[in-house]
């Protein structure tokens, strides 16, 4: 098992930027896939973007272009740098760890943006 400690969220006015940061702890040499979802008032979680098992980056049709994730090379951290953000951008940001055996999320950390 993993756990995951979100941090990097706040209020920021549109056209900004934030930086989200996930760090992982416990087995972190058996996570799979990494990444970042989302969960608007009222909306499903959604995807924001994450690494697959063999490397491979997806993003949301929402956020290409403006948002990378990236992570360390001991794949214990991972980060997603938010530009050019919009007032639709306005969720609780989670991370997230998975592999065979589990499907871990972070506490969230609510990111606002404002008009």
């Amino acid at each position: 098992q993993v756990q995951l400690v979100e941090s990097g969220g706040g209020l920021v006015q549109a056209g900004g930027s934030l930086r989200l940061s996930c760090a992982a702890s416990g087995s972190t040499a058996s996570i799979g896939a990494m990444g970042w979802y989302r969960q608007a008032p009222g909306n499903e979680r959604e995807l924001v973007a994450r690494y697959v098992i063999d490397g491979t980056i997806d993003y949301a049709d929402a956020v290409r272009g403006r948002f990378r994730i990236s992570r360390n090379n001991a794949r214990n951290r991972w980060f997603l740098q938010m530009d050019s953000l919009k007032p639709e951008d306005t969720a609780v940001y989670y991370c997230n760890a998975r592999s065979r055996w589990y499907n871990t999320w972070g506490q969230g950390t609510q990111v606002t943006v404002s008009a």
